[in-house]
């Protein structure tokens, strides 16, 4: 039995997705309601991380769990490792960040997802990290402008990061949950090249057969868009974030997802034709 949680985010809903008919899969949301899979034999336990009887429900029995967490001022992990370990489980696969490995960002979001990984580490499971880089889903931020102005807008348009597919960070989990010889391995998941904001929105043109306007914000126009979104702390992490990419600490790219998928991780303009539909 593999558990899946975050099943109605990015990446959970692809693994869901995957997994479905493959496996004995089952699913811990707060709202049921929300999760899709194509398989009716799939059981979804409601709860969250807050509720220790949900977990122990959605835990009895599991073999392998994907752990996705996203809240960097609450303890869900420690909640969740903790009745892994008490209900039998035997193997975690955590969805970190890339940034973990970069000795210099110590913002509030790093700092945490560090935190996590040290306490699977330690926790006498079995692990696996998977670390992505920035998603190239993160530019449906920008569908609203384009589809109203043709225009986006961005910090820092020049600085690149090789942003990955969400369905390649999904398969690359699949894999590690199905297949033995993952354990103990931290895994960073990028996409085949580095890619700038700029560049994003001249090939997100192409696909739509439109011109598009890139327009720089400053560091201030940044933080009160983000500030109508998230909590101070948050926004000043993914600023600091922000100023990184800028220095170029993010812009290395990984062979990890054609070495563990066999296959080119794929590009932001296939990403980007695949999802043309919500720019339109």
């Amino acid at each position: 039995m593999i558990l899946v949680t975050g099943a109605t985010g990015t990446i959970g809903r692809e693994v869901a997705r995957l997994l479905a008919g493959r496996t004995s899969l089952r699913v811990l949301a707060r709202d049921p309601g929300r999760v899709s899979v194509p398989d009716p034999a799939v059981r979804v336990v409601r709860g969250s991380y807050d509720d220790p009887s949900s977990l122990e429900r959605a835990l009895r029995g599991v073999r392998s769990a994907f752990l996705v967490t996203n809240d960097p001022r609450r303890d869900h992990d420690t909640a969740f490792v903790e009745a892994a370990a008490a209900a039998g489980v035997r193997q975690l696969v955590k969805l970190s960040a890339a940034a973990v490995a970069d000795p210099a960002a110590h913002d509030l979001i790093t700092t945490w997802q560090r935190g996590n990984e040290h306490l699977l580490e330690d926790s006498g499971l079995a692990w696996t990290m998977l670390r992505p880089r920035a998603f190239m889903s993160n530019t449906l931020s920008w569908a609203a402008g384009i589809r109203a102005t043709g225009q986006v807008r961005a910090l820092y348009g020049s600085s690149v990061n090789p942003c990955v597919d969400p369905r390649d960070v999904a398969e690359v989990a699949v894999r590690v949950l199905t297949e033995d010889g993952h354990t103990g391995r931290r895994y960073t998941l990028t996409g085949p090249a580095p890619l700038s904001a700029v560049e994003q929105t001249a090939e997100l043109a192409k696909v739509l057969g439109r011109p598009l306007r890139f327009a720089e914000l400053d560091p201030g126009q940044a933080r009160e868009r983000l500030l109508a979104r998230y909590p101070a702390d948050v926004v000043e992490a993914l600023l600091h974030s922000a100023g990184r990419q800028r220095d170029g600490d993010k812009s290395r790219v990984e062979p990890t997802v054609e070495e563990l998928l066999g296959r080119p991780a794929r590009t932001f303009a296939t990403w980007a034709s695949d999802h043309a539909a919500a720019f339109a």
